[in-house]
């Protein structure tokens, strides 16, 4: 017991002593994690930045004059009139990431095609193809200004007179016989006199009647354990994946440690020694673990006093913590095991590290990803701890999230462990 205690003091003093280490597995990843965290939304009280959108008018009609207004006004949009030519370019080079183009003719169409069964004009958009939620946003505000500006001209503006006036016309020249053309005469008289009542101008007091519009509103309400400053709280999350990610990546440097060690000739020299292969194993892996527990404690205690994290369920986040402490122990193990050589291991274990940690939505969340990758996500380990993480802090869920990915953590662990002894176990005989 005194060797292993001893094995373990000397693996913290080492780590301590290197202020690389310190500084790729602690600052780093609160500097990136502050990052990203801002980036996705910080507190939640940010307010959500305007899309570039480049507007292209081709049509000089009342319609099109005013849904320009509406674009131009809406908070969600940053809009910008050019030519065809040079929107095309904008988006192609990523400075805008879309572009509406409204046709030659759009409001006379758009007009007509309101009530009667004629070819709907389009309006053209350009997109980034790397912009899909964009392209989705841009589409339902552009539906939602054309829709009410088109039908308030067309139920009270000069445009909608004139095309009552020629439809009509051109209704009574098919006689009485369409029952079809019958039942939408008696539709366009009815507008007719609602468009012939004087309008808001001629009537002190009145407000101009609004065209058609959405039926409904909603009432965003976020549900979460009330994390900082409005609820979702981006950089419990951001300093969960950074946290995951560069202490998963001291894993990588503590089996180089021992590859180095074993090259050297010390781990043999450590082995003559009235010291057990399973006690030196034990002992670089608690060592490790104490190491990453430190580490993930650290980083969170400086989100928690700068940003406001809060952890929702501490007993679960100990527990979360200490089990992914034991994975990265158990994969640093691992790679000391089946490694080569230093050099060779290092390159290997640094990009599998990285697809575990890409994988386990640490850069951005797993939710975001294709069905498939989530699917597929479910056998790595990252994920798992991710996901706790994010269950003890910002979702504020209770110990059954928290032993879901405790459980899986130790499934692996102990996979990963059981690997390494087998082979180091292999090697000595």
């Amino acid at each position: 017991m005194t060797a292993f205690i001893a094995l373990v003091r000397k693996d913290l003093i080492l780590f301590l002593a290197d202020r690389r280490a310190l500084l790729m597995s602690l600052v780093l990843p609160i500097v990136i994690g502050t990052f990203f965290g801002y980036l996705f939304g910080g507190f939640g009280a940010a307010r959500t930045s305007r899309i570039d959108v480049a507007l292209v008018q081709l049509d000089s009609s009342e319609i099109s004059s005013k849904i320009t207004a509406c674009l131009n006004a809406d908070p969600a949009l940053r809009v910008s009139e050019m030519a065809l030519g040079q929107a095309t370019q904008e988006v192609r080079k990523g400075k805008q990431k879309a572009a509406i183009v409204i046709p030659s003719g759009f409001g006379t169409a758009a007009g007509a095609a309101l009530f009667g069964p004629g070819k709907k004009p389009e309006i053209g958009l350009l997109y980034d193809p790397s912009q899909q939620a964009v392209l989705a946003m841009v589409k339902g505000t552009l539906a939602q200004h054309v829709m009410q500006v088109v039908s308030t001209e067309m139920f009270g503006g000069k445009t909608g007179k004139q095309f009552t006036d020629n439809s009509l016309a051109g209704l009574g020249l098919l006689g009485a016989s369409d029952p079809d053309s019958v039942a939408l005469r008696q539709l366009l008289a009815s507008v007719q006199k609602f468009q012939a009542r004087p309008q808001a101008a001629d009537r002190p007091g009145k407000k101009p009647l609004g065209g058609l519009s959405m039926p409904f509103s909603t009432r965003d309400e976020p549900i979460s354990s009330g994390t900082g400053r409005a609820g979702y709280n981006s950089y419990a999350h951001s300093f969960a994946g950074m946290g995951v990610q560069f202490i998963l990546l001291l894993g990588v440097d503590i089996g180089i440690g021992v590859l180095l060690a074993r090259r050297s000739g010390i781990w043999n020299r450590l082995l003559a020694a009235p010291v057990s292969l399973n006690t030196l194993l034990l002992a670089r892996a608690a060592s490790a673990s104490l190491i990453a527990l430190g580490l993930m404690c650290a980083i969170f205690l400086f989100a928690a006093l700068v940003f406001g994290v809060r952890i929702a369920n501490p007993l679960g986040f100990a527990g979360v913590a200490l089990c992914f402490s034991l994975l990265t122990a158990s994969f640093g193990l691992l790679i000391a095991a089946f490694g080569k050589t230093p050099e060779a291991a290092r390159g290997i274990a640094v990009f599998a590290a990285l697809i575990l940690v890409m994988l386990g939505g640490a850069w951005v969340p797993s939710f975001l990803f294709p069905p498939w990758v989530q699917s597929l996500t479910v056998a790595v380990p990252t994920r798992w701890a991710i996901d706790g993480f994010d269950a003890v802090t910002w979702r504020g869920l209770g110990m059954d999230a928290a032993l879901i990915s405790m459980g899986v953590q130790l499934a692996f662990a102990v996979l990963f462990g059981v690997l390494a002894l087998w082979k180091f176990g292999r090697d000595q005989q």
